[in-house]
Formats: structure tokens, C-alpha cells, sequence
């Protein structure tokens, strides 16, 4: 019995690793409307996990009692085989998951196969009964891993009722049917976007280094391919829309990263212009990502709109340069909307670890705080898309920020209240410049960027504060 206490506990330690991991930080789970059904799952599943832990740290489980652990342990097994059916249908597992979903169900398959041995050589034979067991530290071990799990079963449960609850977002895209195609439409922005477009209706082809990876997460249901030159010149579109770009975080900023960024942006613009040059129809409006790192840091706190000049540093200049391979489709008759994103927040992206410090009770300002955010909310990111796709009045370079910029100070103590964590662990700045180098300046740096021309032109934000957006996300 204390080898499958052991297995158990090695199952804790798995299981608790999936779900902050996967579930929480790299997709956001309880936060995606798609996946209301697996939350549903996951919660029966954690709870009945939980009385698993407890009852086997704790019991001995004689004659018909057996019965009750062995509905119990089926019910589970179950429930795990369903979550794979829908996990499958609703989402593209990344590779790590899948492996460690794959050592959980052998390592849970070891531990449910010797109990089966155990209890059919010790408990079945006895007298019905619920006898109290002595394992020592490893019995109160998994009364902590069984509290814990059956707390992250009430939270996926609470999850998707609210998601239940919640008002679906309208379709922006809604309205003619258009041919698109879309660059980086495998990213934080990119996927959402696509799966819209393609709910409204639209025509989508999308250009992705992973054409069956891009296949299987939009079920088919989009034209995936690796080049241009699978495009003939007949190939008509009514719309592009160009996300691409290798992430900006990441490993430090060295001449080889630099160059991989530059690559990503410059490149795949350049190409897309060239196509378009060669393309007999021409689609009336080319939208482009870029990002306010156009401005470089402004730590004076000073308002910054579009009219403001870059400035010379890497982030400025990478911006400048993709602006600059965009704007050469201005010889082609094409309408330019340029895009310069600030921190978009959403279930998944930067968002998530950036509350991650709070949700452990471990959240604080950076440096002195002063540094002041630009963010936006993905849902009005794709709103604003839809509005520059339709409104042939969107021309030139747009700040897409909310127009509640905050210092980073005011970011925690909010991140703090919408919680309900304290904030109290503040950071220096030097570990994080002496770690990350020159691409510290992501994060101790900041501007206060206005969306000056989309308020001119009436543009309406769904989230226009930043209490709005930590609400929706916390």
C-alpha cells in the first residue's frame, strides 16, 4: 500500500504542475469561452480526486465499501477519457502536455492497477467496513494535495459558470462576406482572429510556417499555407491582414535575436508587398501590426499620440523599419491602416503572467513604479480591426491602447484589489536589467501613448479602463 500512496503522491505533484502550467499560464483555461465544457469536467474530476486522496490517505476500504472507492476510481477514469475526447476537439495541446498527460495516465494506471491487487488480497474478504489507517507523514502529504485539488475543482466549476453566465462578445466581423488573408494567425491576437473571421462567414487563408498545425487548430476550416508562392497572381483577396513577428520576449537581445526579430517583421512585409505588386487584383486594404515601441521609452510620463517622432533605440527602430516595409504598399493604390499595439491583455498572452506573482501572493510594483503601462484588451484589438477593414475613412498609423494608460504602481495595487491579494513584494530593477540585459526596458520602461485618432474618430473601447479589463481577465 505505500507504493501506491507513492504513485498517488507522484500523481499530485503531475497533476498540480499541469494545471498551473498549461492550464492557468499558457492558455488561460478558466478564461476561454471554448473551453466551458473541459472546465465543467475538470471540476467533477478534482473533486472526485479529492475524496480519492483523503479517503486513501486516511481509510481502509473493506468489503461492499470497496464497491463505493471502485465507482468512485470509474467514475474519474471516465471523466479523464472524456476530457481527452474534448480537449482534442476544443483546443491543440502543446507538446509538453501531451506527454505529461501521457505519464499521468500510465502512472495513474499503476496506481489504480496495485490498489485493485491490494485491495482484492486485504479489503474485499473483510467485514463491510471504514477503517481508519496509519501512513504516517505521507497520509497528511495527501490530505494537502486533496485539499488542493479539490479546491481547483470548485474554482474550474465556479469558471464555467461564469462562463455560462457571461454575455457573449458580438461578432465584430459580421457583415459582407470578405477573402482575407492573415499573417501570424496562429498568435495571441492572430487565432482569435481567425476564428471570428471565420464564424462570420469570411474566407481565410492563412500563411503560417506550421500549415498542419494551422489546420488542425482552426478544423479545416481555413486555407493554411507555408508560402506566398502557393498563391498564383489570380489569387483575389479583399483584405490582408499582417500579425507576423517572432514574440518580443523571450531570450535576451543579442545580434542573432535582433536580427530573428527584424527577420520575422521585415521579411514576411517585404514578401507580402511583393506578392501583392504581382497579385492581377489588389485587395482594398493592406492592416498592419506594429507596436508603441515606435515612440521608445518616455519614462517623463509625457502624453504620447501618433504625431510623436521615434526615437533611437532597437524597439523604435524595429517599428520604424516594419512601418516603413508596409508603407511601400502606398505605390499599389492599397489603403494602410498601421496598428502600434501596446500591451494587449486577454485570456492568455502577457496577462496572465503578469498577475501570476499576485494570484501568489507575491505581487508588487517594479522599481519605483513610475513607469507607465499601454495596454489594450483583445476583444477591442479585433473590434478595431473589424472597424478598419470596413471604414475606408481608417488611414495611416493608429495607437491601439485604451485610453486609461496607469503607472505600473497603479497596475499592482488594482491587480491587488481585484484579486484580493496584498501587494507588498516590490522588485528592484537591477535583477531584471542584469537578467534580460537591453529587453529589461520591456519591462522597466513604459510611455503614456493616447489613442488620440481613434477617439477623433468615435472609436468606442469595451474596455476603456484598466479596473474593466483586470476584472474581466481576474
Amino acid at each position: 500500500m505505500e507504493v501506491v500512496l507513492a504513485l498517488l503522491l507522484l500523481q499530485g505533484l503531475m497533476g498540480a504542475f499541469d494545471t498551473l502550467y498549461h492550464h492557468e499560464l499558457t492558455v488561460a483555461l478558466p478564461r476561454q469561452a471554448s473551453a466551458r465544457l473541459e472546465l465543467a469536467i475538470h471540476a467533477v474530476r478534482a473533486l472526485l480526486y479529492g475524496v480519492v486522496f483523503a479517503g486513501l490517505a486516511w481509510l481502509e476500504w473493506h468489503g461492499l465499501w470497496l464497491l463505493v472507492l471502485a465507482l468512485l476510481i470509474g467514475v474519474e477514469i471516465g471523466l479523464t477519457l472524456w476530457d481527452f475526447v474534448i480537449e482534442d476537439d476544443s483546443r491543440k495541446l502543446p507538446a509538453s502536455e501531451r506527454v505529461l498527460h501521457t505519464v499521468l495516465a500510465i502512472n495513474g494506471g499503476a496506481v489504480f492497477g496495485l490498489l485493485a491487487v491490494h485491495a482484492a488480497q486485504y479489503w474485499w474478504p473483510q467485514p463491510t467496513a471504514l477503517l481508519s489507517a496509519q501512513h504516517g507523514w505521507i497520509a497528511w502529504v495527501l490530505t494537502l494535495f486533496a485539499a488542493g485539488v479539490a479546491l481547483s475543482g470548485v474554482r474550474d466549476g465556479i469558471a464555467a459558470w461564469r462562463l455560462r453566465q457571461q454575455d457573449a462578445v458580438p461578432n465584430p466581423f459580421e457583415g459582407a462576406h470578405r477573402r482575407v488573408l492573415v499573417t501570424g494567425g496562429t498568435g495571441f491576437i492572430g487565432e482569435a482572429l481567425v476564428r471570428q473571421l471565420l464564424d462570420a462567414g469570411h474566407e481565410v487563408t492563412l500563411l503560417t510556417r506550421d500549415p498542419l498545425r494551422a489546420a488542425y487548430l482552426f478544423q479545416g476550416r481555413a486555407r493554411c499555407i507555408a508560402s506566398l508562392d502557393a498563391l498564383s497572381p489570380a489569387t483575389a483577396f479583399d483584405a490582408v491582414i499582417n500579425l507576423a513577428g517572432a514574440p518580443i520576449a523571450g531570450g535576451r537581445w543579442t545580434a542573432r535575436r535582433k536580427a530573428a526579430l527584424l527577420q520575422s517583421r521585415i521579411g514576411t512585409t517585404e514578401a507580402l508587398i511583393a506578392w501583392l505588386g504581382r497579385a492581377r487584383q489588389r485587395p482594398a486594404v493592406l492592416i498592419n501590426a506594429s507596436a508603441i515601441g515606435y515612440y521608445g521609452n518616455r519614462l517623463d510620463g509625457a502624453p504620447v499620440d501618433e504625431s510623436t517622432g521615434p526615437q533611437d533605440e532597437f524597439m523604435s527602430t524595429l517599428c520604424q523599419r516594419w512601418e516603413a516595409a508596409a508603407a511601400r504598399v502606398d505605390a499599389l493604390d492599397v489603403r494602410r491602416v498601421v496598428l502600434r499595439f501596446g500591451v494587449v491583455f486577454g485570456a492568455g498572452g502577457a496577462l496572465p503572467m503578469l498577475l501570476l506573482p499576485f494570484r501568489l501572493f507575491a505581487g508588487g510594483r517594479m522599481g519605483n513604479g513610475a513607469q507607465v503601462m499601454s495596454w489594450i484588451h483583445r476583444d477591442d484589438v479585433l473590434a478595431l480591426i473589424a472597424r478598419a477593414l470596413a471604414d475606408p475613412q481608417y488611414k495611416g498609423a493608429y495607437n491601439a491602447v485604451a485610453p486609461d494608460a496607469q503607472p505600473q504602481a497603479e497596475f499592482a495595487r488594482l491587480a491587488g484589489q481585484v484579486l484580493r491579494r496584498p501587494v507588498w513584494l516590490h522588485l528592484p530593477v537591477w535583477p531584471i536589467r542584469l537578467l534580460a540585459g537591453e529587453m529589461a526596458e520591456l519591462f522597466v520602461g513604459g510611455q503614456r501613448v493616447v489613442p488620440q485618432r481613434l477617439l477623433a474618430a468615435g472609436f468606442r473601447f469595451r474596455y476603456p479602463t484598466l479596473r474593466d479589463a483586470l476584472r474581466a481577465e481576474a
